[in-house]
């Protein structure tokens, strides 16, 4: 099948816990013979083969096997390869011996990779690692997931502040209740200027307070809640 393809100039190396698979080199495939949850072997499969293109992990499915050839292949991979790792919903199952769901299930390691990626960004101040440095994205489907590998990636631009970086535009972010309240203040007294006492007590009582994050934060709340179930 994978012959068929990637072609007859691919060259396809399989990994095998099973001796016997040993046999397949007479297909014209080579085979290593190794337990994909180990570094050790890991570490002397790419010292032997060097950087590869592409890692497809349809081996043996439990958190451990998964989490190690990632983590160990990260660094191995060409610039433009992938990592592809089939049966990821194991990491839902409970039977089977996969104990899942679990907090240290593949795809919960997934999303660390994706908050990984995310501190490319200045505003998340938090150190990069070989993970953002270089996995470009992440895609998910169903049962797989597609980790893709980029060598060079550009940095996030943002603005900083206002102060540094004037803006031409009114920031309406988290205003939601402060603009019903200035809304409803208008109809009631007329019109409410930026530059007066009265704005900025409404400011600081209905523009990002605790009293209004702890609201917001219920109401996400039941979405998990109902999509958890």
């Amino acid at each position: 099948m994978w012959r068929a393809f990637f072609g007859k100039k691919a060259r396809i190396i399989g990994i095998e816990l099973n001796p016997d698979a040993k046999k397949l080199e007479d297909d014209g495939f080579e085979i290593y013979i190794g337990d994909q949850s180990t570094k050790e072997f890991w570490y002397k499969f790419y010292k032997k083969i060097g950087k590869i293109d592409i890692l497809l992990d349809d081996g043996g499915h439990r958190n451990l096997q998964q989490i190690t050839s990632v983590v160990e292949s990260i660094k191995n991979i060409k610039n433009g390869g992938m990592i592809l790792v089939e049966d990821t919903c194991s990491s839902y199952m409970k039977k089977m011996g996969f104990g899942n769901p679990s907090k240290y299930s593949f795809i919960n390691f997934c999303n660390l990779l994706v908050e990984n990626i995310h501190r490319r960004n200045p505003l998340v101040e938090k150190k990069e690692n070989i993970f953002s440095d270089k996995i470009h994205s992440i895609t998910f489907y169903e049962s797989l997931t597609q980790i893709n590998v980029l060598k060079k990636i550009k940095k996030s631009i943002f603005v900083t502040s206002r102060s540094k970086n004037p803006v031409y535009f009114v920031d309406f972010r988290n205003r939601g209740y402060f603009i019903k309240t200035i809304s409803l203040y208008s109809k009631l007294f007329g019109e409410l200027k930026e530059d007066t006492f009265i704005f900025k007590i409404l400011r600081k009582l209905f523009h990002r307070n605790l009293f209004f994050w702890t609201h917001e934060k219920l109401k996400v709340k039941k979405y998990f809640k109902t999509y958890q179930k």
